[in-house]
């Protein structure tokens, strides 16, 4: 964003609310009020929710982890300005100017940004001869695409957005209204675009490859060299047909037999390369030591699930929520799991004792698997094996990481705020992170 070459002025919480009242007294068209122009300006961790900045100026400002939910915004110019990990939701973004802006891993769950202009920006600044130039930080041809890469943008109203060549790359885009948008040349690579509308809308040139689109709508689109490769749709695989000689709800009853009776009798589950959407309330059988390598579990609930020793590598858990869940010892090596959810879950060394009295530790492993924008906060991963895993922009936050190998792993934007990382193998020193 090239915002870091600013030295920006930190605006206090009530000097903005100083602010808004004035722009509430110029909005109603009294005596006595101005506009709010917030140029340039750091207005990170400040609470802007519910307050009403319609047309308001906040150019090349910065809006780190604020709070913008419920707030009107409509018309209001956030040109090049840094919203990452802000919480927009439910807020008014109508016809709002977001060009060249950074939104990444934002909330905006609900929002309204219809006909909001996504598109790319630049920014001109005078150099020491008082000589406009355009400022560092930018591509080539001086423009800054905008990212809402990894955002959440469950639920909101995007129609006639203009968003040529912006980053919806791992964004959650479910059930999303994008009818008549331009998304030419837009970024969507991984996005949960599940139960959107994008009928009427351009999409030539766009990148969707790997995006989750089941039941998305596409009537009457542009889609010349539009890239749609390895999309997941539907489910393929139905519950009620016969999986040979037993369906996999029946499998799932011989699991329970097979994990009570200490596996004397049952047959322990293996549902490696299924679909399991479709499956109503999963999380309510047994899955302790299943083995399901190369599943499709997309957008499903665990939250508070007992799930130990269970083999899941190379599945698809995208979206997927798993918050305060027991998944000690279990493998998720090489797993899609892009913006699940683990807060407070376990995922701690088991402890294995064998029948003739020998004991084994068996730790979780997540090496190799694609974790961006998830979420680990206060999660017991002590001992966890992260091992080459793709962790860009996910949030540890008071995480029990002691002795976690995160040796290879990317850790672009990774937070580890408040995280135990005594013994932890790392490339880099845990406090440059």
């Amino acid at each position: 964003m090239g915002t870091n070459d600013i030295k920006m002025v930190h605006l206090s919480q009530d000097e903005l609310d100083q602010i808004a009242k004035l722009h509430k007294i110029y909005m109603e068209g009294k005596h006595g009020g101005a506009r709010a122009q917030i140029k340039f300006k750091n207005l990170s961790g400040l609470n802007l929710s519910n307050k009403d900045f319609a047309h308001a100026d906040f150019t090349g400002s910065c809006f780190i982890g604020a709070d913008l939910s419920s707030g009107n915004f409509a018309s209001a110019t956030f040109f090049a300005c840094d919203l990452s990990r802000a919480n927009l939701e439910n807020a008014c973004f109508a016809r709002a100017d977001f060009r060249g802006a950074f939104v990444a891993g934002a909330n905006l769950s609900g929002a309204d940004l219809k006909s909001a202009d996504l598109r790319e920006g630049r920014i001109m600044e005078k150099d020491s001869m008082g000589m406009m130039k355009e400022r560092g930080g930018y591509a080539e041809d001086g423009t800054a695409k905008t990212i809402f890469a990894g955002a959440r943008l469950v639920s909101t109203n995007m129609s006639s957005v203009r968003a040529s060549s912006a980053d919806f790359s791992d964004a959650n885009l479910s059930n999303v209204k994008i009818q008549g948008a331009d998304l030419r040349n837009a970024n969507m690579e991984g996005a949960n675009l599940s139960h959107s509308d994008l009928s009427g809308s351009d999409l030539r040139g766009a990148n969707l490859k790997n995006s989750i689109m089941e039941k998305t709508k596409l009537d009457s689109i542009e889609k010349q060299n539009a890239n749609f490769e390895g999309i997941v749709t539907e489910a393929s695989t139905s519950v009620h047909e016969d999986d040979g000689e037993q369906n996999i709800i029946e499998m799932l009853k011989h699991h329970a037999i097979w994990l009570s009776s200490g596996g004397a009798q049952g047959e322990r589950l293996d549902i490696s390369g299924h679909d399991l959407r479709d499956i109503a309330n999963l999380k309510s059988y047994a899955l302790t030591a299943v083995k399901a390598i190369g599943a499709n579990f997309l957008n499903l609930d665990f939250s508070g699930v007992e799930i130990q020793s269970a083999v899941f590598d190379e599945s698809d858990f995208r979206d997927c929520s798993f918050i305060n869940a027991d998944l000690r010892g279990s493998s998720f090596k090489e797993a899609r799991m892009s913006r699940c959810n683990f807060e407070n879950a376990n995922l701690s060394p088991l402890l294995i004792e064998g029948k003739n009295g020998d004991k084994r530790v068996l730790p979780a492993n997540m090496s190799g698997t694609v974790l961006r924008y998830g979420v680990m906060r206060n999660a017991k991963l002590a001992g966890m094996r992260f091992r080459d895993a793709d962790l860009s922009f996910a949030d540890f936050s008071g995480a029990d990481l002691r002795k976690a190998d995160l040796s290879g792993a990317n850790l672009e934007g990774t937070i580890f705020t408040g995280a135990n990382m005594e013994g932890a193998l790392l490339d880099k020193d845990p406090e440059s992170l």
